[in-house]
């Protein structure tokens, strides 16, 4: 198994940046590809973007050249790079991990974390 807990939340003004993190405690966490998706009130959960065990990524084209994925495999940790926010990025944020990438990028991951929120005001 494995533990995830997201940080980095907050409230930014539209344009700004945020970047969250996702802690991984537990399992290799090399052996996990990873994840991040949002769900904003009366909405359906949203896939974000996911990044493999060896790195490649993919994106939304909702955030494709906004946000960013990166994985520190010594740290166990995982974040998002948010730039260029729009009100319609207000959402809670969550972290997920599988051991198979495309069961993440398809919405089905095995490991979900609590959430955090992101407000961007307009």
């Amino acid at each position: 198994q494995v533990q995830l807990v997201e940080s980095g939340g907050g409230l930014v003004q539209a344009g700004g940046s945020l970047r969250l993190s996702c802690a991984a405690s537990g399992r290799t966490f090399t052996s996990y590809a990873m994840g991040w998706f949002r769900q904003a009130p009366g909405m359906e959960r949203e896939f974000v973007g996911a990044i493999s065990m060896s790195g490649t990524t993919i994106y939304a084209d909702s955030v494709k050249g906004r946000f960013t994925i990166t994985r520190d495999n010594a740290q166990n940790t995982m974040s998002l790079q948010m730039n260029s926010l729009k009100p319609e990025d207000t959402a809670v944020y969550h972290c997920a991990a599988d051991t198979v990438f495309r069961e993440v990028w398809r919405g089905s991951p095995g490991y979900w974390g609590q959430g955090t929120q992101v407000t961007v005001s307009s």
